[in-house]
């Protein structure tokens, strides 16, 4: 059998233009493929593993965590390799300085590179795989997650980008390569079109669900956090509560056991979706047989606290104010600290160690003592908590502070350990208070960034998130969402940058 290639956008629109530059008389190409393949159930799986992969892209990297988390108010890096770009804004069309060791470890321009790739895999799936000679349950959830993650791909970019292209169909001929980008309302009604496609053919989510795959309430989760971005509240309400109904699905009952590595089989009860990490050889059923560098960032510098990872770095931080903002009887905080345990057992005060700065705290969510090749952490994607607070929000938002929303944060604080909220907020008052348990809930998650963004608080909240390292961070309006990439712009004629990066 012939191989099977598929290229990314971006590689595949540089390959246009120099065969067009030629006065080639050819057809052009997206994907080198031969009708051998898609024809087997083994093709078909080999298939759809492809197109999870670019999220192991943005996540082993760490892009997807990191071009979040360096520019929200929660953590920031030691100054090396220009990751300030991000935290200080000076970022443009280029991403100059974001390239590490050759790679965009950090850098929007590899969640667009990696969206369009795991695009263009998922539509060769969605188009190709009808037609195999395979089991027909089988065939049909491949299709669902492949419509789940062309889904989650969109909302990637649009959450980062703003408006950006939409594509429904596989690069095979130049016309289906070369597009412009829609607006926002086309691109949410073809991520709510797939996700319906996704939720009718995925199986539930139960305890024998292959690792790293998508489930029905995955879908239903990934709907109701897109439609809350884009203001829908009903539908972000309605879905979140059909996730709810799922009753395998439950909160781990202590906070600290998520990110436990030893615990991941059991937390898949609160992981809906999950970067599912492996340091060795692939997994039986496995997506994912990539790493991540988190621990290893997160750590210490100098390799001194073997909790942490095999090797630590010190390579960034949570901010002290932030740190300060928990309550102390707040469980989560436990995920950060300002000690730790070195490797002769001493136990040292991190401002005493910490070359940058005398108030940096430890970011412990992510500590992989086990694994020598490699961190396994899973970095989750779409949790239950999470559910539980996008429903607050979108009752809030709906109907006010009522019972059924102070019920649905009570569900996260309970596990805190927090008391419950001041009763009789109002409407504002109550969503910001759920904007701020999602700060507690879910920093080091890729997830900050994006809720100062769509409230159109990080004007505000960004210039008060420094410290001696950072003293002064001024984010301007175009920053709300990142720039197209100039290379994409060069590689592809029909597509305008976005106002007001132009």
């Amino acid at each position: 059998m012939k191989k099977h290639y598929i290229f990314p956008l971006s590689v595949l629109l540089m390959m246009m233009l120099v065969v067009s530059s030629c006065e080639l008389d050819e057809t052009v190409y997206s994907s080198i493929y031969t009708e051998n393949f898609y024809k087997t159930a083994s093709d078909a799986e080999a298939a759809i593993t492809a197109a999870y992969d670019p999220i192991a892209d943005m996540h082993g990297g760490p892009a997807a965590t990191l071009a979040s988390d360096f520019s929200a108010d929660q953590m920031y890096p030691r100054v090396a390799v220009s990751r300030n770009t991000l935290t200080l804004f000076t970022y443009d069309v280029n991403y100059t300085g974001q390239i590490t060791a050759g790679r965009l470890f950090e850098s929007p321009q590899q969640i667009w590179i990696s969206c369009y790739d795991g695009i263009e895999k998922s539509n060769w799936v969605i188009e190709k795989v009808p037609q195999a000679s395979m089991d027909v349950n089988r065939k049909k959830e491949i299709i669902g997650e492949a419509y789940f993650l062309r889904a989650y791909y969109h909302w990637m970019l649009t959450k980062n980008f703003n408006e950006v292209i939409v594509k429904t169909k596989a690069s095979d001929v130049q016309e289906n390569a070369y597009k412009n980008k829609s607006p926002k309302a086309e691109i949410y009604a073809q991520i709510y079109k797939d996700l319906d496609s996704a939720v009718a053919k995925l199986p539930v989510h139960t305890a024998s669900l292959v690792k790293g795959r998508a489930s029905k309430e995955a879908a239903l989760a990934l709907y109701a956090k897109a439609a809350l971005y884009n203001e829908d509240w009903a539908t972000s309400l309605a879905k979140a509560q059909a996730v709810m109904t799922n009753s395998y699905l439950k909160l781990m009952v202590n906070v600290l056991d998520v990110y436990d590595v030893t615990k991941e089989d059991a937390a898949r009860t609160e992981n809906i979706f999950a970067y599912e990490s492996e340091s060795t050889a692939s997994v039986s059923g496995s997506t994912s047989s990539r790493s991540h560098q988190l621990p290893g960032l997160f750590g210490p510098a100098g390799s001194a606290a073997p909790a942490y990872a095999v090797t630590s770095f010190g390579s960034f931080f949570a901010y002290q104010a932030f740190f300060d903002s928990f309550d102390p009887i707040d469980k989560r905080r436990q995920l950060l600290d300002t000690t730790y345990v070195n490797k002769a057992g001493q136990k040292v005060k991190q401002k005493d160690i910490t070359p940058i700065t005398k108030k940096a705290v430890l970011v412990k969510k992510y500590q992989d003592p086990f694994s020598v090749s490699g961190n396994t952490n899973n970095i989750p994607i779409l949790r239950l908590a999470d559910v539980y607070l996008i429903a607050a929000e979108a009752e809030a938002r709906l109907n006010g502070a009522t019972t059924l929303a102070y019920g649905y944060i009570k569900v996260v604080r309970d596990r805190a350990g927090l008391p419950e909220l001041t009763p009789g907020l109002g409407q504002t008052q109550f969503v910001d208070a759920v904007i701020q348990e999602r700060s507690w809930e879910f920093f080091g998650e890729g997830d900050r960034w994006y809720d100062l963004t769509r409230t159109d608080k990080f004007l505000t909240v960004i210039p008060l998130a420094v410290n001696d390292v950072f003293p002064v961070r001024t984010p301007q309006p175009k920053h709300k969402y990142f720039p197209i990439p100039q290379d994409e712009l060069n590689a592809n004629p029909q597509l305008q940058q976005n106002d007001p990066w132009k």
